[in-house]
């Protein structure tokens, strides 16, 4: 369980096509601190456990599965990846609840200055606007932002400076894949709401 408040945005080192699976090498400095290895670390906002970590390097087996449905498949050396280590019951909530398992992608349409703050847009797969709403929270690469504003599968968020700062946003652009987390709540709403109709149907 993580909390969408990026620590730091790491580098990845390599990522590479291992035996058994892909192997992603991050270099981090805050996030790495303390790391054990079967430690859980948001990655983007994807949920990996830690097979070796050493120093500021933090190694993960990384599933093709996992690689295919995430903008994984992008990444490079010198990628910046949005680090944060599992929430630690005497730890702080800042964000909201975000279990690390990625909804989708979601595409930037826009990512601007306006003012001093910055205002960012995104598209969502087809047919997941029913899990977003106005005020509510979301996770887009792991970070824990309020939707201002949603159309179908548009939803755009406002972003304050040190976000751009501490965060892989920085080397966005219009065009670029971002991973989406809805909120775990919307979902389970929905479930059950299925289930009762079916119970009454």
């Amino acid at each position: 369980m993580f909390t969408g408040i990026v620590e730091e945005a790491g580098q990845v080192v390599s990522f590479q096509l291992g035996a058994e699976a892909w192997k992603l090498i991050i270099s981090a400095t805050k996030a790495g601190a303390d790391v054990a290895v079967g430690d859980s670390i948001a990655v983007n906002g994807c949920c990996l456990t830690a097979v070796a970590a050493a120093g500021q390097r933090l190694q993960f087996d990384v599933l093709e599965e996992t690689r295919r449905l995430t903008n994984f498949s992008a990444l490079q050396p010198g990628s910046l990846v949005n680090l944060e280590r599992s929430l630690r019951f005497d730890g702080k909530v800042g964000g909201h609840f975000v279990t690390g398992h990625i909804d989708g992608l979601g595409t930037i349409e826009a990512l601007e200055p306006r003012g001093k703050d910055f205002y960012l847009k995104v598209r969502a797969p087809a047919g997941t606007g029913r899990y977003v709403v106005h005020k509510g929270s979301i996770a887009i690469d792991g970070i824990s932002l309020t939707v201002a504003d949603v159309a179908g599968e548009t939803l755009a968020v406002w972003l304050i400076p040190h976000t751009i700062e501490v965060t892989n946003l920085r080397e966005k652009r219009p065009g670029d894949l971002v991973n989406l987390e809805f909120d775990m709540l919307g979902k389970y709403v929905e479930k059950l709401l299925a289930l009762r109709t079916e119970q009454f149907s």
